[in-house]
C-alpha cells in the first residue's frame, strides 16, 4: 500500500533450502536506509521527500550523474561493511548476548574493492583499538570454550571466529557452531592465512607482495604488528616501493556514466592501461580538511558531527573548498552534498595522511580541523604535524598542556585559580599515599582500564582497595588520576570562542545534578537558574584568563564546581564540546561556524558578537538508554552513559525543565503520592523539597529510616516496606500504579543492591525517578510551574521567535 516514500523490507532465508520469508515491513525510511544511502549514494529520504509531494521516479534527476534518472537502480562495483559498535562496559551487570533487542549506540562503514579490504578497514574504524583481526587474550584457552565463544552472538563473536581460524578449526566447524556463511568464512581464512605469511617472511619485499597484502585490507599498523615492526618503518617502505591509495568515486553505476560528486573511497588497485586508477583530482582551490567523529559512541555522537557539518557550511561560505574525512553512515557529515570532497575512511593516522598528501598535490591546503570531532581526531593531532601537515586553531602543544596533570597544575597556580585537591599516583602505594593527602572521598580517574570501568568516586580506604584490586592496573605508564570530592557542590559549564586575542563568551550553563554526575548525563539549564551575578562574573573572568594563556583559537568548554560561593576548576577542553549545539541553539550564535572561521584566520572582532541575556530558559536533559540493558542499575556516576538528549525552552526555568523531561520520555506529575528513601548524609537536605511537594497536594511515603526523620522533623510521611521486608512493599504499590514520583539516594554496596528492583520498576513503568537531591528540587519547582499553568497552559513558541525577543548587550573588552 506503499504509493509514495521509502519503505523497509527484512527478509530471513533458510541457509538449508532458499526457503525465504517476511520478517517485517516498514512503509517508512528507516536506520538501514541511512545506510543505503551512504553505500549506494542513492539519497533515498531526499528522493522520498519529493516524491511524497507529487513528483514521480523519472521526473527526478539523480545527484551524483547529472544525466540519469532517480528511476535507475544503482549499481555497485565495490563492496561496503558495516559494523555495530558497542558499549557493554558502560552498562555493568547488562547481558552482552546480542538478540532482537537492538542494543548498539553507533556503527562504521567502510568501502573497498573486495570484502577482505571492505572489513579490515571496517575494523580498525571502529575505534576499538583494532588495527585489523587482532588477537585477544581475553579468549578462552581450550578449543571447546572458543567453540562456545564462537557460537555465541556477542560483539566479540567476530574476533572469536578469527581466533578459531588461527588456532586451525576448519570452516565448516565454525559454520556449524555459529551458522555464519561459509563463503564469509573463506574470506576471514583468507585474511589470516596471509597474517600467517606476513609472519613468517617478515616486510614483504617487492611492490608486487606489498600491494597484494594492502589490497586485502591490511593497515600498516596490522602488518607492523605482524612482523614485530614499528608502523613508520613499514609505511616508509610502502611509500619507496610507491604503493599508494587509489581514490574510487561512488557514483550509482558502476562507471556506466559520468559522475561529477567528489564522493570517494580509497582502495589499492594497479594502474590501468597506464594510467593510475585514482579519481580524485585535487583542485587548485584553498581548502580546509575537516576529520569527523568516527562512529557514535557514549559520549562523542552526534553534537560533534554538528560541529563538523557546520564548520563546512561555514568555510564554503567564506570562500573554502571543504573537505570532510568521516567513516559513520549515521551523520550528516557523511550526506555527498554537505562539504565539497568527501572521502569516507577510517579515522587512522595511516588513512587519513593519505588522503591529506592526496589533496596537497594540488591547491593550498590551509590545514587540517582536529578539534570538532571529539577525541578522535585529537588522538591523530601529532601524527599529523610529525607528517608535517598543518593544524588550524590551538596548537598540539596547548592541547596536551590542559590534558597533561602537572603541566596544567603549573598553570593553574601561576594565574592563581583554584582547583579540587589533586595527585597523580605511578604506583599502588602511591595511590594509597595520595589519597590519604587528597582526603576521602576522591574521585579516580584511571588512564587505563581492565574491565570497562571508569571514573569512580571512592569514599574510603576500603573502596580504593577494592577498586586497584578489581579494576585497575597502575604503573608508570598508567597513572592514576586522583581528585578530592567536593560533597554537594554545584556545576557550571562554560563554552567559549577564542582568537588567540579576543574571548567571546558564548553560555554559562548550570549544572541541576551537582558535582559528581558526569556533565553529559546531567541536566543544565542556560541561563543559569541560581547563580549569583557576582559568580558569573568572576567565571567570566576566569574563563578568559584560560583562554589566553592557553592560546586557544577557536572553541573551548571549561567545567567548574561551586560550592560555598567558591570556583574550583575542574577541566578546560580547548576544543568543541558536547554542548556546542545546544549553547548555540537556545542563544542563537552559530558558534561552530564562528569557531571554524576564527581557526581559518579570522578575528572574532569582525563579527560583532553581543553576549546574548535571554529571557528565555532553555533546559537541556539527557535520554538513557537503560531498557536496553535490564541486568545495569540507572544510579549516575562520573562515567558517562547517556546516548542522547533534548532541549525545553519556556521564559522560566520550572516549565522549560517540564518540557526538557517530557521530551526525554516522562510526565512530570501534577499530583499523587512521592516515594522517598534516602541515605543518612541526605535526610536533613531534602526537607525542604519534602515540604514542597507537602505543599503541592503530594502524599509522601516513604521507608523505615527516612519515614521516622520526616516524621520527627514535622514532614507527614507514612511508612512502606522495603522489598526485603516483606509484601506489600515499595515495588508493588509502584507495580500498582500508587507511585507518581520517586527520590532514592544510595550509598554503599548492599545498600545500592537492596534497592535495584525498585530504580529499575520506576524505569520500567515510566515513573520520573531522581537518584540526588538536586534533581528532585528542580522537579519540585516544575511541578510548581505545572500546576500553575496546568497540562494544557504549556506554550509552544518558535525558537527563532525566543532568540528574536532576546536582549543583548556588549561583553567587556577582552
Amino acid at each position: 500500500g506503499v504509493e509514495t516514500g521509502g519503505s523497509n523490507v527484512q527478509f530471513a532465508i533458510n541457509p538449508k533450502n532458499g526457503r525465504m520469508i517476511v520478517i517485517e515491513m516498514n512503509p517508512r525510511v528507516s536506520r538501514s536506509s541511512a545506510l543505503a544511502s551512504k553505500a549506494t549514494g542513492f539519497p533515498i529520504a531526499k528522493v522520498a521527500a519529493k516524491l511524497a509531494v507529487g513528483y514521480t521516479l523519472d521526473e527526478l534527476q539523480n545527484d551524483i550523474t547529472k544525466i540519469t534518472p532517480a528511476s535507475f537502480e544503482p549499481t555497485i562495483d565495490y563492496v561496503v561493511t558495516k559494523i555495530p559498535r558497542f558499549a557493554f562496559e558502560k552498562f555493568r551487570g547488562s547481558d552482552s548476548s546480542l538478540t532482537t533487542q537492538m542494543k548498539s549506540v553507533g556503527e562504521v562503514m567502510a568501502i573497498g574493492r573486495n570484502f577482505q579490504e571492505s572489513m579490515q578497514k571496517a575494523l580498525r574504524g571502529m575505534e576499538k583499538s583494532l588495527a585489523g583481526f587482532d588477537e585477544q587474550d581475553y579468549l578462552p584457552d581450550t578449543r571447546e570454550g572458543l567453540i562456545a565463544a564462537i557460537a555465541k552472538a556477542t560483539p566479540q563473536r567476530i574476533l572469536a571466529v578469527a581466533e578459531g581460524l588461527r588456532r586451525g578449526l576448519t570452516v565448516a566447524e565454525i559454520h556449524a557452531a555459529s551458522a555464519i556463511d561459509p563463503w564469509f568464512l573463506e574470506q576471514m581464512a583468507g585474511i589470516i592465512q596471509a597474517e600467517d605469511k606476513l609472519k613468517k617472511q617478515g616486510l614483504p619485499k617487492t611492490a608486487e607482495d606489498m600491494l597484494s597484502f594492502k589490497r586485502m585490507g591490511f593497515a600498516d599498523a596490522r602488518i607492523a604488528k605482524l612482523i614485530g615492526k614499528k608502523e613508520k618503518d613499514v609505511r616508509a617502505a610502502r611509500q619507496k616501493m610507491n604503493i599508494r591509495p587509489a581514490y574510487r568515486r561512488i557514483d550509482t553505476c558502476a562507471a556506466e556514466f559520468p559522475a561529477s560528486t567528489n564522493y570517494f573511497y580509497s582502495s589499492y588497485e594497479n594502474p590501468s592501461f597506464g594510467k593510475s586508477a585514482c579519481e580524485a583530482n585535487p583542485s587548485a582551490n584553498r581548502k580546509v580538511v575537516i576529520l569527523g567523529g568516527g562512529p557514535n559512541r557514549i559520549g562523542q555522537g552526534i553534537e560533534f558531527d554538528y560541529c563538523c557539518v557546520h564548520a563546512a557550511y561555514a568555510l564554503r561560505e567564506a570562500g573554502c573548498e571543504t573537505i570532510m574525512v568521516n567513516c559513520n553512515p549515521e551523520t550528516v557529515s557523511t550526506d555527498y552534498d554537505t562539504s565539497d570532497r568527501l572521502y569516507f575512511e577510517p579515522l587512522t593516522a595511516e588513512d587519513v595522511i593519505e588522503v591529506i598528501q592526496r589533496e596537497q598535490q594540488n591547491g593550498e591546503l590551509l590545514g587540517v580541523i582536529v578539534q570538532y570531532g571529539g577525541q578522535t581526531p585529537l588522538k591523530l593531532a601529532h601524527d599529523l604535524q610529525d607528517a608535517g601537515i598543518p593544524i588550524l586553531g590551538t596548537s598540539v602543544d596547548m592541547i596536551d598542556l590542559a590534558e597533561d596533570r602537572e603541566r596544567f597544575q603549573k598553570l593553574i597556580q601561576k594565574l592563581g585559580l583554584k582547583q579540587p585537591a589533586n595527585g597523580i599516583a605511578r604506583s599502588v602505594a602511591e595511590a594509597r599515599k595520595v589519597a590519604a593527602e587528597v582526603g576521602y572521598p576522591i574521585v579516580l580517574r584511571p588512564s587505563y582500564v581492565l574491565g570497562g570501568a571508569g571514573m569512580e568516586i571512592i569514599a574510603d580506604e576500603a573502596g580504593l582497595e577494592k577498586y586497584i584490586n578489581n579494576a585497575v592496573k597502575v604503573s608508570g605508564s598508567t597513572p592514576l588520576l586522583l581528585d578530592g570530592f567536593l560533597l554537594d557542590a554545584g556545576e557550571v559549564d562554560v563554552d567559549a570562542i577564542s582568537d588567540g586575542t579576543d574571548v567571546f563568551i558564548a553560555g554559562i550553563m548550570e549544572h541541576v545534578e551537582e558535582a559528581g554526575v558526569h556533565s553529559g548525563d546531567s541536566s543544565c539549564a542556560l541561563p543559569p537558574y541560581s547563580l549569583s551575578e557576582k559568580i558569573q562574573e568572576e567565571i567570566r573572568r576566569q574563563t578568559r584568563l584560560l583562554a589566553k594563556n592557553l592560546g586557544v583559537v577557536g572553541l573551548m568548554n571549561i567545567q567548574f564546581a561551586i560550592k560555598d560561593d567558591q570556583i574550583y576548576l575542574l577541566e578546560v577542553n580547548p576544543r568543541a564540546s558536547r554542548t556546542v549545539p545546544f549553547v548555540a541553539k537556545a542563544t542563537g550564535v552559530p558558534l561552530a561556524k564562528i569557531g571554524a572561521r576564527v581557526m581559518a584566520g579570522e578575528k572574532l572582532a569582525t563579527f560583532n558578537l553581543i553576549e546574548a541575556h535571554p529571557k528565555h530558559t532553555a533546559v537541556k536533559a539527557p535520554v538513557f538508554p537503560f531498557n536496553k540493558f535490564p541486568g545495569t542499575d540507572i544510579l549516575l556516576s562520573p562515567e558517562m552513559k547517556s546516548t542522547g538528549e533534548v532541549m525545553g525552552v519556556d521564559g522560566e526555568f520550572g516549565l522549560a525543565y517540564v518540557k526538557a523531561v517530557m521530551g526525554a520520555g516522562f510526565m512530570l506529575p501534577m499530583s499523587g503520592t512521592a516515594f522517598i528513601s534516602l541515605r543518612e548524609r541526605d535526610k536533613a537536605l531534602i526537607l525542604p523539597t519534602a515540604r514542597r511537594l507537602l505543599e503541592l497536594g503530594f502524599k509522601i511515603v516513604a521507608t523505615d529510616g527516612t519515614a521516622s526523620y520526616f516524621n520527627e522533623q514535622g514532614v507527614t510521611a507514612h511508612r512502606i516496606n522495603k522489598v526485603f521486608q516483606g509484601q506489600p512493599h515499595i515495588v508493588d504499590a509502584m507495580i500498582n500504579g500508587e507511585i507518581q514520583l520517586v527520590i532514592n539516594t544510595v550509598e554503599g554496596a548492599q545498600a545500592t543492591a537492596d534497592s535495584f528492583s525498585l530504580r529499575r520498576t520506576a524505569l520500567l513503568h515510566s515513573i520520573p525517578h531522581y537518584t540526588n537531591l538536586s534533581g528532585a528540587r528542580a522537579a519540585a519547582e516544575a511541578i510548581a510551574a505545572l500546576q500553575r499553568v496546568g497540562a494544557e497552559g504549556l506554550t509552544v513558541g518558535r525558537l527563532q521567535d525566543y532568540v528574536a525577543a532576546t536582549p543583548k548587550k556588549p561583553q567587556k573588552a577582552a
